[in-house]
């Protein structure tokens, strides 16, 4: 067992984590992602151990708390609950508006500085599940969550960069 692991999951992680699975979005496409940044830098690197720090990374409580609010925005906007000129700018997701990077900044941050150019790598790039994430045809606003979800994939890979140079 890990000893930074808490035992039993808190209210907010439970949420947070469900909050991600309903919006689309599994662990296992976070991984995925972080495979995608880490397997050139690491021969033995496994889908799994992706996982394991996708994991490590949801139970941190700053990235719940961004998670949540992230995902309530992007749904209040969905439905049209929020007042204009910001509903128009998170349902077209301007280039311009950056809370939505401020807030997933908050996460890299955690882990680093490798995190921050992982996570900027993966913004432009936009791979798997941001791909998807990102397409404006689907009716779905995640202006946060797509930039929440990159964020998550960056900091697990660079807590798995730290680990590995730690362990070399």
């Amino acid at each position: 067992m890990d000893e930074n692991k808490p035992e039993k999951q808190s209210e907010v992680e439970i949420m947070a984590r469900r909050w991600l699975r309903d919006r689309g979005v599994t662990e296992n496409d976070i991984a995925e992602l972080v495979y995608l940044l880490q397997s050139q830098y690491h021969t033995d690197l496994d889908i799994e151990t992706c996982k394991y720090n996708v994991d490590r990374v949801l139970a941190k409580r700053e990235v719940q708390n961004a998670i949540l609010t992230g995902i309530q925005l992007d749904v209040l906007a969905e439905n049209n609950k929020l007042e204009e000129p910001l509903l128009d700018i998170l349902k077209k997701d301007e280039g311009l508006y950056g809370v939505d990077e401020v807030i997933a900044l908050s996460i890299v941050n955690i882990y680093g500085s490798i995190g921050f150019t992982n996570y900027g790598y993966i913004d432009k790039q936009k791979p798997g599940i941001l791909r998807v994430l990102n397409d404006k045809t689907t009716g779905k606003c995640n202006t946060f969550l797509d930039d929440i979800v990159g964020a998550i994939a960056a900091a697990a890979s660079s807590r798995l960069a730290h680990r590995a140079a730690n362990t070399e």
